[in-house]
């Protein structure tokens, strides 16, 4: 059964389904649609009297409470397991990016996609500007001197053309998207541990299966 399906029971017996952390991110996110609901401010007290929210998490585990779910999806049903992932992903500490990352990596999931950490991509040198005319498109020049050379045994002043360029991408670009890469990868594994740690989940199994690890070094060491 494939991700998008859900997690069903037969003859009452409750079918574990294990999942790699991206996978259960995907189902909790996009199939489940649960919501990410942030902790609120450290001086601000909700439920729990201050307490974190894994805190009250674990407080309804101990009293067999089902996290609650669905009050943004009236009329329809969020899988507990869901909410628990979705609260774990809530939880990301500042030192993985926090907040933001606990959003990015939810947006990730809820539309099935990976970082793109540009793959294949390399800088090319290319002209800053062009200009189109009757003979096509061309590189924009400048002048950057002026020059006096004899023709014909006349002296001529001439101008120095030059085409300024640029790399695109710019090797930072790629530097920067591979980071952002490699730091959801980091927030996903902390995740991971997190929901196996945790042993909240009563139907899903997060098994250790994790995105590959700096997928642009791969074809570098094969090849070394």
């Amino acid at each position: 059964m494939s991700v998008q399906g859900r997690i069903g029971r037969t003859g009452g017996t409750k079918i574990k389904r294990a999942l790699g952390v991206q996978a259960a991110l995907e189902w909790a996110f996009r199939v489940e649609q649960a919501q990410l609901e942030l902790p609120p401010p450290k001086d601000v007290t909700e439920e729990g009297f201050g307490f974190g929210l894994e805190y009250v998490l674990l407080q309804r585990a101990a009293l067999g409470c089902k996290v609650d779910g669905g009050q943004h999806k009236i009329g329809s049903y969020t899988h507990p397991d869901a909410e628990v992932i979705a609260a774990t992903v809530a939880g990301i500490p500042d030192s993985l990016g926090g907040k933001r990352m606990a959003i990015r990596v939810a947006e990730l999931a809820r539309a099935g996609m990976t970082p793109d950490w540009m793959p294949g991509v390399v800088p090319r040198c290319v002209p800053m500007a062009t200009r189109t005319n009757q003979h096509g498109e061309r590189a924009t020049t400048t002048v950057v001197g002026i020059e006096r050379v004899k023709t014909r045994g006349k002296w001529r002043t001439v101008e120095v053309l030059a085409c300024p360029v640029t790399f695109s991408p710019h090797p930072q670009q790629i530097e920067a998207a591979r980071r952002g890469y490699d730091d959801w990868w980091q927030a996903l594994g902390w995740v991971r541990e997190g929901l196996i740690s945790g042993g909240m989940l009563r139907e899903v199994e997060v098994t250790a299966t994790m995105p590959k690890a700096r997928p642009w070094q791969i074809g570098l060491s094969r090849g070394g």
